[in-house]
């Protein structure tokens, strides 16, 4: 059988969630105190922010989808994309604030969207045909 091996310790994602909580933090600590809030500093600053918060997300969907398993299985590549989704939406609603128009309702909304993208591409996933795998 060659199914997908299910990954019930966190063990090997702790680099990954290190570096990003390092680098996005690390990043958006020196943008907030060492630069001024012009063009290029704040682009950056969305990007270290975006950083962070996959880092923050990624132990989130690693739970969430060993909690709730799916079938097939969510590989690395979907914890991953899931994480950045969660940075995406910590990301866009930093910017929405900036600019002063972020509500509470278009807040729910971001976040209802990101969700329905993610089924759709869960669903997508499970209806590819994979020749190279045996019946179940």
């Amino acid at each position: 059988m060659t199914r997908a091996y299910k990954r019930t310790s966190f063990i090997p994602w702790l680099p990954a969630f290190f570096a990003l909580l390092i680098i996005g933090g690390g990043g958006m600590a020196v943008i907030l105190t060492q630069t001024l809030p012009t063009l290029g500093p704040r682009w950056l600053f969305f990007f270290f922010l975006m950083l962070f918060a996959s880092g923050f997300f990624l132990p989130l969907a690693w739970f969430i989808n060993l909690r709730f398993p799916s079938n097939p299985p969510a590989e690395s590549i979907v914890i991953i994309r899931q994480a950045i989704l969660g940075g995406i939406f910590v990301s866009l609603l930093a910017w929405l604030q900036m600019g002063r128009v972020l509500t509470l309702l278009l807040g729910g909304i971001i976040l209802i969207v990101l969700i329905v993208i993610e089924f759709f591409l869960r669903l997508w996933e499970r209806g590819r045909w994979k020749p190279n795998q045996e019946a179940d």
